[in-house]
């Protein structure tokens, strides 16, 4: 039976199960967000009008900001800013590799596609947060959720200009191809997470389907995994069919939905702790500042959410 909201108002009353379901749960959000955020910057000046320059701009500063609330979150449980980035062990984010893949260089079909292929999902999980048992997650849904929609709806009308041109489409296909096997990862379970005085060992970690089982049943989210990647299948499925692409997906959107086998899957996962070779790169780089100055504790340039 799903906890009472109530049970989870005090974060020192959480027993170990609660505590490792809270934990999981928050890693997954603000890990996607925080590392899609850093590959967004690498778009900046690049964009091909002004207006999407600024507009990925924009969407790079919400994620952080998004990652942020997140992150905080997790401070209810003992964690700081430094354990949760600076100084975390590579191997122990859970965020999905669609989000850790480096842009093509030049291809705007790139940011485009994975944007869209991430809000839509990032619309689906918000509105299973939305009547989160735990207040403080529930609290930051809406804030969260209207700015995501702008995301969203400037990542399809450039999908809508794209498919317009043989050309353009071509390489959306392409673009597709590649990315969409990651996309997939969004809804894979995570690792459990790493105790305070576990070293990190071989990859991968096993992944722990009762822990996901608990963040339902304790009610801090409101739908599974497998429903909320059934629901997206759904949506953008048929959203890109429209646009003459081909979806690299069995099944035909009928009674039987669509199915994900585990063929369909890449090798690395994120969420059980195996990444692309781009990340190792990536983490080295938001890191370095951080380390070459030999620093303890990271750089606060705002107060912490509310």
């Amino acid at each position: 039976m799903a906890a009472a909201p109530d049970e989870f108002s005090e974060p020192d009353d959480l027993d170990e199960r609660e505590r490792t379901a809270l934990e999981t749960l928050c890693k997954r959000l603000a890990d996607d967000e925080f590392v899609l955020a850093e590959r967004y910057t690498e778009w900046q000046v690049r964009a091909p009008t002004l207006e999407s320059d600024l507009a990925l701009a924009n969407n790079a500063q919400d994620e952080l900001g998004h990652a942020r609330l997140w992150y905080d979150v997790l401070g209810d449980l003992g964690f700081e800013e430094r354990d949760l980035i600076y100084e975390r062990d590579p191997d122990d984010f859970r965020h999905s590799t669609l989000v850790e893949r480096p842009f093509e260089d030049g291809n705007w079909a790139d940011p485009v596609l994975r944007s869209y292929l991430y809000d839509v999902a990032e619309e689906l999980r918000l509105e299973a947060l939305a009547d989160s048992s735990y207040p403080k997650i529930a609290d930051r849904v809406e804030k969260i959720r209207s700015e995501e929609g702008y995301h969203r709806e400037h990542a399809q009308n450039w999908l809508e200009r794209l498919a317009d041109d043989e050309e353009s489409r071509e390489r959306l296909q392409a673009t597709l191809d590649e990315l969409f096997a990651h996309a997939l990862t969004l809804f894979e379970p995570c690792a459990p997470p790493r105790g305070a005085n576990e070293a990190s060992g071989d990859k991968p970690r096993a992944v722990d389907s009762g822990i996901e089982a608990d963040i339902v049943d304790l009610g801090l989210r409101t739908a599974t995994l497998d429903e909320l990647g059934e629901e997206w299948l759904s949506i953008v499925v048929p959203y890109l069919e429209s646009l003459d692409l081909a979806v690299p997906i069995d099944g035909d959107g009928d009674d039987d939905g669509f199915e994900v086998t585990a063929a369909a899957l890449p090798d690395e996962r994120g969420r059980d702790g195996t990444h692309t070779d781009a990340w190792a790169e990536l983490y080295d780089e938001f890191t370095h500042t951080y380390r070459e100055l030999g620093r303890d504790e990271p750089t606060a340039i705002m107060d912490a959410p509310e």
